[in-house]
Formats: C-alpha cells, sequence, structure tokens
C-alpha cells in the first residue's frame, strides 16, 4: 500500500509542477528558469511545514507521509531539471543567469524549508 501512496502523490506532484512549467514558460518566454524555482521554493516551505507539524503534534501516519512527503512533494520539487537548465544556460552563454538560478533554489529553498518548520513547530 505504501509504494502504491507513493506512485500516487507523485503523479500528482508531477503533473501540478508540469503545469506550474507550463505556465512560467506561457507568461515568461522558453528560457524562463521561473517555474523550476517556484516549485523548489514551494517543495521546501511545504515539506518544512509538514515536518514541524508532525513535529509538534503528532507524527504523520506512514500513509500521509507516504502519500505527501516522499510521493507529492518528491515528484513536485526537482533538482534534476534545476541541474539541466543550469548546464543549458552556461552552454547558451547565461552564466550569471545560471548562478542566480542555483543560489536562488538552494539558498531560498532553504530558508524556505526552515520557515516552514518553523510556522509547523509554532502551530503545535
Amino acid at each position: 500500500m505504501t509504494w502504491l501512496l507513493v506512485a500516487l502523490g507523485g503523479a500528482g506532484g508531477s503533473v501540478l509542477r508540469y503545469g506550474v512549467g507550463r505556465i512560467a514558460v506561457a507568461y515568461l518566454g522558453p528560457s524562463t528558469v521561473m517555474g523550476t524555482f517556484f516549485v523548489n521554493v514551494t517543495g521546501s516551505f511545504v515539506l518544512g511545514l509538514l515536518v514541524g507539524l508532525a513535529l509538534e503534534r503528532t507524527p504523520l501516519p506512514l500513509h500521509l507521509r507516504s502519500l505527501l512527503a516522499i510521493g507529492f512533494l518528491g515528484g513536485f520539487t526537482t533538482f534534476s531539471t534545476l541541474s539541466l537548465e543550469t548546464i543549458r544556460l552556461v552552454e547558451g552563454g547565461e552564466v550569471l543567469k545560471a548562478g542566480l538560478s542555483v543560489l536562488g533554489n538552494v539558498f531560498l529553498g532553504l530558508a524556505a524549508a526552515y520557515i516552514g518548520l518553523l510556522l509547523g513547530r509554532a502551530a503545535g
């Protein structure tokens, strides 16, 4: 059952990630990295929030953890896409844009996870 929940959550997260990427491209153009940036930062925040809530309240049951944290957020966030986009930007001569994208994803992702964790703990 756990495998099925991870798969279902992953499918949902992946579809939402794809949608966010398509919206970013439609509004910001094909060379944008903002879709990946958005999903990585918001996914980090939501994961931090879930963990914070689980630490301060009742731990999430395995089936919810499998569905949400492992499946959905694992499918929603996308470090591999960030890596490929960064390489493509560097190959296209957009080194500054590549560097800012990596720094923004890493540092804001970490900050978002930490804020989510603090908010989750405070809710308890």
